[in-house]
């Protein structure tokens, strides 16, 4: 099994080159309703368009913020390429580059375009 995690956005395009740029990641599909993104080859996240087709449990629009109780955590083997590229991006940093003591790895928490909170991670055991 693996996830798939989806989230709606307003602007797919946009948050397609955002979320690229941060992770290293390209296009699987791409449009202005849906998008793939992929690394490596393998689905590592979906965006959709909040108004497009007839999707009745994706959500309200209106209610804020995104994705309350869920974080999008990517582990990255580029940590500190990806922070500078976060920082390039002018993301919000909610919490700068740290060491998770109980993980023994790095995480920074931020957010994106759209105001889901997403957390960079190192590997598990990366410092100790």
């Amino acid at each position: 099994m693996r996830p798939q995690p989806l989230i709606a956005v307003h602007d797919v395009e946009a948050s397609s080159r955002w979320y690229q740029r941060l992770l290293g990641c390209e296009s699987g599909h791409g449009g202005k309703e849906y998008e793939r993104l992929v690394h490596e080859g393998e689905l590592i996240l979906q965006l959709h368009h909040w108004e497009a087709d007839e999707h009745p449990h994706m959500g309200d629009p209106r209610s804020k913020p995104y994705g309350n109780g869920a974080l999008l955590w990517f582990q990255t083997g580029d940590f500190d390429g990806a922070i500078e590229r976060a920082r390039e991006l002018q993301a919000e940093i909610l919490e700068e580059p740290h060491v998770n003591p109980n993980a023994q790895h790095r995480e920074c928490w931020l957010r994106d375009p759209d105001g889901y909170v997403v957390v960079l991670a190192s590997a598990y055991g990366d410092v100790g």
